[in-house]
């Protein structure tokens, strides 16, 4: 399966406000596995100092943080939305972060594209970064 162009992105100086200006991160589809990519990244937001909120269907707690199982669940403030799930789950991300209305961000990690929920999620005032590791871009931004 090939990765479709993002058409819908962010640079690199963008992406530097936003981990400037975030504090709290959900990480949507967020692993209890430590070897997983989704439990590697959210481990590493909260070394570095974020407020990571895993989203996950199961489990209570992963890295020391309540589980929630929805966006839409989550019971304070959420800046940023790091997901780690199938382009096609990104629309209803993208629904789910409007909803809201405090989501500033909708960031999905490597291969995850989806142009039209992008789209939509610009189109309601949210920035979007497709395609890129969150941990990748904030140690190539900070360190």
């Amino acid at each position: 399966m090939e990765c479709p162009i993002p058409l819908v992105n962010s640079n690199i100086e963008q992406m530097k406000e936003y981990f400037e200006t975030c504090k709290t991160i959900a990480v949507i589809g967020c692993s209890p596995n430590p070897t997983k990519d989704s439990n590697k990244v959210a481990k590493y937001l909260v070394e570095v100092g974020y407020d990571m909120i895993p989203v996950y269907p199961k489990e209570d707690e992963i890295l020391g943080q309540k589980v929630y199982r929805s966006l839409v669940e989550i019971d304070r403030p959420v800046d940023m939305v790091v997901v780690f799930r199938k382009p096609e789950v990104v629309d209803m991300v993208a629904d789910a972060c409007i909803k809201r209305g405090d989501i500033k961000v909708l960031w999905t990690q490597i291969g995850i594209v989806n142009n039209e929920a992008a789209a939509k999620a610009k189109a309601a005032g949210i920035a979007v970064v497709q395609n890129y590791c969150a941990m990748v871009e904030h140690r190539v931004i900070f360190n």
